[in-house]
């Protein structure tokens, strides 16, 4: 049986595929490859070429049509640039065994979908016990119905030495099916076992959860690569890793920190992107019951991202998914330093866009409605950081006398201390 393996962080170059709908036009179309670019380069993987087609929506076989599959095909094998040497095509969304087993066949080389990269990072970045079993429960769950593609080659051996039986008959099976039928076997026993330690996993994280005391919780939420674990670093005063890429963070990362008078409890978090897997969200529920268990969100949100509305939507559609939706929430406009804007020319007559306006016109507009409960700061320049902490002051301390209104008596001793 194939088994997963970290993958190792190794250069290589891609090709990158995705279709132009009714429901995705074509600037959405490059927002996504932009972003599957960001995975791939994650991933450790180069882009060196993009291939889009207009049509009503994926192909049930190929996913793409004959002749795009054709050109995909002459680009991989133009022997005018043997330096080039495309070792793998990746999709944007998720393909089904059939595609995939198509595909391979057709091109000849390594072939991801958005979902299979995703789970490799993932592979690559878990570090705990916990993180690692919700991984490779998530990795098993996409694999067990593509297992049919990983005996192709035994094809031709089936069919059986048997005579007569109906369907079924053990005499008919050939040596491919018989395999297949095995290594099912050994990976929804893989999948109960995996399933039990998360359980056990659930368990000590509950009990855990239970003996922090009367304490508010507070959880970091929003898109991958917003700058949560860096707000993590600012506020707690810990060392949660931080970088430039997606997913940095797999395992919720917990730190008790006080606010002047006030301790609570804070809560860094795996980021969420477009067309997550849903058996990442499946397998992740037990790292997830840290948001669902929260008294107050955070919604970090990248400003400079010119889709972060769509991010924000996919961020509360998610939240709502794991039934966190109803949470009270602190929309956090990060990056304000790296928000740029495009200043239209006087004699340039086109409509303004939302890339024309600047940061104080766009504060202005929807969210202005948001009046305390949103921020705009830089984590990184500390921008506006000191009001930050005196909005999450007020709204912890709001969140405590409402759930344990007999200790209100520690505010008044230590108004004045320091964060």
């Amino acid at each position: 049986m194939k088994e997963f393996v970290r993958s190792e962080a190794k250069a290589e170059t891609a090709v990158l595929v995705a279709l132009i709908t009714p429901q995705q036009n074509e600037r959405r179309t490059q927002e996504y490859l932009d972003e599957l670019e960001f995975l791939a380069e994650t991933a450790g993987a180069h882009a060196v070429h993009r291939f889009t087609q207009r049509c009503d929506g994926p192909s049930s076989t190929t996913y793409i049509g004959s002749g795009k599959l054709q050109e995909i095909k002459r680009y991989l094998t133009d022997e005018a640039d043997a330096e080039r040497e495309v070792g793998m095509v990746i999709f944007d969304d998720e393909l089904s065994a059939k595609q995939l087993r198509n595909i391979e066949k057709e091109l000849q080389v390594k072939i991801l979908d958005r979902t299979s990269l995703i789970l490799d990072i993932f592979a690559m970045r878990a570090q705990t016990a916990s993180a690692k079993t919700q991984v490779e429960l998530a990795q098993y769950r996409y694999l067990l119905p593509r297992l049919q593609r990983l005996w192709t080659h035994l094809e031709r051996q089936g069919g059986g030495s048997g005579s007569g039986g109906g369907k079924g008959s053990v005499g008919l099976r050939g040596p491919g099916e018989t395999q297949l039928e095995m290594d099912r076997r050994i990976i929804l026993n893989r999948m109960a076992l995996l399933k039990r330690r998360l359980a056990d996993i659930d368990k000590q994280k509950t009990t855990q959860r239970q003996n922090r005391g009367r304490l508010i919780r507070v959880a970091l939420v929003g898109y991958t690569n917003v700058g949560k674990s860096t707000l993590m670093n600012l506020l707690a005063k810990s060392e949660v890793f931080a970088e430039n890429k997606l997913f940095a963070t797999l395992d919720t990362t917990v730190r008790k920190m006080v606010l002047q008078n006030l301790p609570f409890l804070l809560g860094d978090t795996v980021g969420f992107i477009r067309k997550l897997p849903t058996d990442l969200v499946e397998s992740f529920k037990s790292t997830l019951d840290e948001v669902r268990e929260a008294d107050l969100l955070l919604h970090v949100v990248d400003i400079s991202h010119p889709d972060f509305e769509e991010q924000m939507q996919v961020t509360w559609r998610t939240l709502s998914d794991i039934g966190a939706g109803d949470k009270p929430e602190i929309v956090v406009f990060n990056k304000i330093d790296a928000y740029t804007f495009v200043e239209k020319e006087a004699d340039d007559l086109t409509p303004r866009t939302k890339a024309n306006w600047t940061l104080q016109e766009l504060q202005q507009s929807w969210m202005g409605r948001l009046g305390n409960d949103c921020i705009f700061l830089s984590a990184r320049e500390r921008t506006n950081l000191e009001a930050f902490r005196q909005l999450l002051y007020k709204k912890v301390r709001e969140l405590h006398v409402q759930k344990y209104p007999y200790n209100d008596f520690l505010y008044d001793t230590y108004e004045d201390q320091e964060v």
